[in-house]
């Protein structure tokens, strides 16, 4: 209720007392002002407290956002047109030490919205000049047919778009879009696999992996959360690069239909270089297709290293004795029965050239002269179960044991029965199929003591750890054995001055469809471990169907045609690994005395 100015009681009162009324009713009137004042006061404060209050938040916000970004690694601008999310969201790929391998890289794609085309007949027809695998007529109806829209290439060189440019047509538009580079070219192709566009639109386009590291790695790589950050593989360029040049020297000299090289640390289980012939480029994979008439692993995109399972011959050998030794049924020195040839039921077991390593040989020797029917008995003496049961603790019945795509769907090929003929030929290495990089993993566990080692293509910080599979011992007379191999046994071209090779030749005839073996088609595989006095390092070549040919006669075997392969490559590649040569003392009997 409002308080009158002139309250009656007190007017009357003031009258009877002969005061002045208009006094009343001014005190009345400073009384409701000062109310009114107070309360404007009180708003006004109010007013300001909310005022500071919004200022301390925006600016308190605006100052953290500031700091956050401040503590944040300094990244490049990114495009915000519509699509930019799907954009630049594939991480590169780089070497073990940092150099690109895949990355990706702006480009343009070429669509058409022929209701807008001045000139449709003549736009196809200049279209098809500059992209001649286009057929200009076929563009044609497709800019008259009525479409609204119509794809013409999804990507552009910098030199074509500025061509479509000068076609002039309003027509003709383009729509940004990040395409998957390999600036190495065919280098490292099927480690690396390739990539395609996957979802498209006219202001983006999706970039999905097709094969290798791409596909096996392809939500890692797609991953928002890792923030681009590289993928870090275990291959080194500059060994890649050495091991392909040899590589394929190799097979234009020795005339064969493929072959693979890997080179792997044998104590990390790092891939530090894997290659296969023939190759392709990844930049443009689609032209590595062939017939489909022709055998799969004829094809470039076949990874001979990964999808191939071949038999891989007397390669396997060490592992019978290494089995042997670590029963303890032989030593290095024990005397085996190498009376050739080895008659067990319908089937006879011949050594190389029909020779007779026979009556007996050391089991050093076994190795060293690669004598099939010593290796049987051997195989014979520990058994099919636990023959077995060894091969399995290697890993030679798992798929192929690597990051890549292809190694899912390489298996090796085991016999369904186990028999005791089957215990002896897979003692030597036929009759039981196999991937070169089953075969370097199995080696790699000889090499680095006895410990298996679950290879990798991306690179390794810290210890790693494995399963032991055989004692140290057996893995170091093993290795003394291989490396006998070299110095006088089957291998003798291998050897490196300085970086003491050990190694096994392995020479399988190759399975015909209809049933036995082809007289004269081999895979010719050389399994390396250097040095041998300090195992570090293991290389594994195959060779498709190679031969010798310099000489009068065709030499198709591994020491002739594997061997002499891998051996360049360790001369090269050993250096650029930083390993030193050792120099190592001559026989004995090789001194001469001087006087002068």
């Amino acid at each position: 209720m409002r308080t009158p100015l002139r309250p009656l009681a007190r007017i009357l009162q003031a009258r009877q007392e002969g005061l002045n009324p208009d006094m009343i009713e001014r005190e009345n009137l400073k009384l409701r002002h000062d109310v009114q004042r107070e309360k404007a006061r009180g708003r006004a404060q109010y007013r300001l407290v909310i005022l500071c209050a919004s200022f301390v938040m925006v600016f308190g916000a605006i100052g953290a956002r500031m700091g956050l970004m401040a503590a944040t690694e300094p990244v490049e601008p990114r495009t915000s047109a519509p699509g930019a999310e799907i954009i630049a969201q594939r991480a590169d790929i780089t070497d073990r030490n940092g150099r690109i391998l895949a990355t990706n890289m702006l480009t343009y794609a070429l669509y058409a919205q022929p209701k807008l085309m001045v000139d449709p007949k003549g736009s196809a027809r200049k279209l098809g000049e500059i992209f001649p695998e286009l057929d200009a007529a076929a563009l044609e109806r497709r800019f008259t047919d009525g479409r609204s829209f119509v794809w013409v290439r999804k990507v552009l060189s910098p030199e074509q778009m500025q061509q479509v440019y000068d076609i002039g047509d309003p027509g003709l538009l383009f729509g940004p879009r990040e395409m998957r580079l390999y600036p190495n070219g065919t280098l490292a192709a099927h480690v690396l696999g390739g990539a395609s566009f996957g979802a498209e639109g006219v202001q983006s386009a999706e970039v999905i992996g097709t094969a290798g590291i791409e596909k096996a790695l392809d939500a890692r790589l797609r991953d928002p959360a890792q923030g681009n950050k590289p993928v870090t593989l275990s291959i080194d360029l500059t060994l890649q690069s050495t091991v392909e040049e040899v590589l394929a020297a190799g097979v234009g000299m020795l005339n064969a239909r493929g072959a693979a090289a890997i080179l792997m640390n044998a104590r990390t289980g790092e891939v530090l270089a894997l290659a296969s012939l023939p190759t392709f480029d990844p930049n443009d994979r689609s032209s590595a297709r062939t017939d489909k008439t022709a055998e799969p692993g004829d094809s470039p995109l076949f990874n001979r290293a990964v999808q191939g399972v071949y038999e891989l011959g007397s390669t396997f050998k060490i592992f019978t004795v290494a089995q042997a030794m670590e029963l303890g049924l032989v030593t290095p020195e024990t005397m085996v029965d190498a009376n050739a040839p080895l008659k067990w039921g319908r089937f006879k077991i011949n050594e190389f050239d029909n020779k007779n390593y026979g009556p007996l040989l050391s089991v050093s020797d076994v190795i060293a002269k690669s004598s099939n029917v010593a290796t049987a008995n051997i195989a014979l003496m520990i058994g099919g179960l636990r023959q077995q049961a060894f091969l399995k603790s290697l890993g030679f019945f798992d798929k192929t044991p690597v990051e890549l795509v292809e190694a899912s769907g390489s298996r090796p090929i085991i016999p369904q029965k186990w028999s005791d003929i089957v215990t002896i030929t897979v003692g030597y290495g036929q009759g039981f199929a196999s991937s070169p990089m089953n075969l370097a993993t199995g080696y790699a566990t000889v090499a680095n003591g006895g410990v298996l080692i679950k290879p990798t293509l991306l690179k390794r910080e810290g210890p790693t750890t494995g399963v032991r599979v055989m004692s140290e011992k057996t893995a170091r007379d093993s290795v003394k054995m291989l490396r006998r191999v070299v110095t006088e046994g089957t291998a003798s071209l291998g050897d490196v001055p300085g970086y003491e090779v050990a190694g096994k030749t392995g020479t399988a005839e190759k399975p015909k469809k209809t049933g036995g073996y082809y007289k004269d088609r081999n895979i010719n595989t050389f399994g390396a471990v250097f040095p041998a006095s300090n195992p570090q390092y293991v290389l594994v070549v195959m060779m498709d169907e190679a031969v010798d040919t310099t000489l009068s006669e065709a030499r198709r075997t591994a020491g002739w045609t594997a061997v002499p392969v891998a051996a360049e490559i360790i001369r090269r590649v050993a250096p650029l690994m930083g390993l030193r040569p050792t120099l190592e003392p001559p026989a004995t009997d090789a001194l001469t005395a001087a006087s002068n």
